[in-house]
């Protein structure tokens, strides 16, 4: 393990995102809302923080091995998210406790979307604006924004891409450098955050909203500027159908979007089976959702039926989190049935949490293939994506996944329920978390504020594992990661 090496990383990548104070301290020269001196002081602890680790190790120049990659992700991720509670703990509104301060900031980092706050309408703008800068910041991990900048930072990123990277296959690249992979991703997660704040914009919000919830949308967190999140906008109908267009074109697979950029074809959606497998689990869930709405007759109109019904199915099958007026307060099969959807989650490569739409679809396949093989014992039954049979290793590769990923819900389950919660608000806090929705039930449906300390400190940990897709942040605590 190569520590000095890692010791600068980190230096180097603090004293990047000290720099991230600065949006937020405009933001409050520019409505004088009082809240200037917590991002000043947050700026420079961060600065001095990242020089103090640096300038000791700044001549420690060297590749990061596979096991330096994954140590630096889940430090960053950890120390990133302490530094970035900083504002919430020294701003006089809100004053959080430390506890809640890092739930905050982790929570918008990992783009899960959970919140502690209450009373978001009466919040300074400019601690608004930073939340949302938050998810926007972690949408494609800052991990990857290092890479794409890290000729500067004389490290190759190789290690972290794989480290960081969503999904279950990660060796194919855009471009022929890792660094110019990165640069690709973020060519599209720009591209769509401004076309997004245009189209809320013109919906009907206010240029604050419009760019506060553009990096929301497309980091697909789900924090909003508002209390009644997107049932603020209730009265503007085109804002739902905005967000429905950029919340799932950000849960689609990003390196397609690059490539039918890149071509001028939009043939590489049509042929690329876990995009298919995306857009049928979407049908599907929007036909039974709205269906079951009509049943229920809960809204005026069967336009205000459709918009609800598909904008709360994508919402939460993308793991977004948004959610409208009264949500919580649908029928329990529609609240479970949406919940479920967020264990499948987006496609990898994308912004989404969740298992990812690829991992389903090889069990899936994998399971039908099971099913051959009792009727045809001596059959010899590929498992294919794209007409390409997938390695033995990438199955095997999923079925842990998903061997660990049960293991570790229910042990957190379990111990969420030790702290005092009712299995409801249990069960629905640790899926929120684990898959980075956000919005949960029972207790959690509107905030997570009334749960204790230790249940949120549990939630954090969720929260990370979810974003680190379990192996990253388990195998960092095994203890054959750490022999020589």
């Amino acid at each position: 393990m190569q520590f000095l090496v890692i010791q600068r990383m980190i230096g180097l990548l603090l004293m990047i995102f000290s720099v991230t104070t600065l949006p937020p301290m405009l933001v409050s020269i520019i409505y004088r809302d009082g809240s200037l001196q917590p991002f000043l002081y947050t700026f420079a602890i961060t600065l001095v923080a990242g020089i103090l680790l640096w300038l000791p190790v700044k001549n420690q120049r060297r590749e990061l091995h596979l096991r330096d990659g994954f140590l630096v992700v889940v430090m960053f991720w950890t120390v990133l998210s302490l530094f970035g509670a900083i504002p919430f703990i020294l701003a006089d509104h809100p004053h959080l406790s430390i506890t809640n301060a890092v739930f905050e900031s982790l929570s918008g980092l990992t783009t899960t979307g959970a919140t502690v706050l209450q009373g978001l309408d009466q919040l300074p703008k400019s601690i608004l604006y930073y939340r949302q800068q938050l998810q926007w910041l972690g949408g494609m991990g800052i991990i990857v924004l290092a890479v794409a900048i890290m000729p500067m930072l004389g490290i190759g990123g190789m290690q972290l891409y794989r480290a960081e990277t969503p999904g279950p296959i990660k060796s194919s690249k855009l471009m022929p450098r890792i660094t110019e992979t990165a640069r690709a991703l973020w060519f599209v997660y720009l591209t769509l955050t401004v076309a997004c704040g245009i189209g809320y914009w013109m919906a009907g919000m206010d240029a604050f909203d419009a760019v506060a919830h553009s990096f929301s949308t497309v980091s697909i967190g789900g924090f909003s500027t508002h209390d009644a999140n997107m049932g603020y906008f209730i009265d503007k109908p085109m804002v739902e159908v905005v967000a429905i267009v950029f919340m799932f074109l950000s849960g689609v697979n990003f390196s397609l979007h690059f490539r039918a950029w890149r071509t001028r074809n939009l043939r590489n959606y049509l042929f690329d089976s876990e995009f298919k497998t995306y857009v049928a689990l979407m049908l599907t869930a929007c036909v039974v959702t709205t269906g079951y709405l009509y049943y229920k007759g809960l809204f005026a109109s069967h336009h205000e039926t459709l918009i609800h019904g598909i904008f709360q199915v994508v919402s939460i099958g993308t793991t977004t989190g948004f959610t409208t007026y009264q949500y919580h307060l649908w029928p329990d099969f529609l609240l479970v049935i949406l919940m479920f959807t967020s264990f499948i989650g987006a496609c990898a490569g994308s912004t989404g949490g969740g298992m990812k739409v690829i991992r389903f679809l090889l069990l899936l396949r994998q399971g039908l293939r099971e099913i051959m093989r009792v009727i045809h014992p001596n059959a010899v039954v590929p498992i294919k994506i794209g007409g390409k049979a997938m390695p033995l290793r990438v199955v095997e590769s999923v079925w842990g996944f998903f061997s660990a990923y049960v293991v570790a819900f229910v042990a957190i389950m379990l111990i969420m329920m030790m702290t005092g919660l009712d299995q409801v608000t249990a069960f629905s806090a640790v899926a929120a978390t684990m898959n980075n929705l956000g919005p949960g039930l029972g207790d959690v449906a509107l905030n997570y504020a009334s749960l204790t300390d230790a249940a949120k400190w549990v939630l954090c940990f969720a929260m990370l594992l979810g974003r680190l897709e379990i192996f990253t942040l388990l195998v960092f605590l095994t203890p054959s990661f750490w022999r020589k």
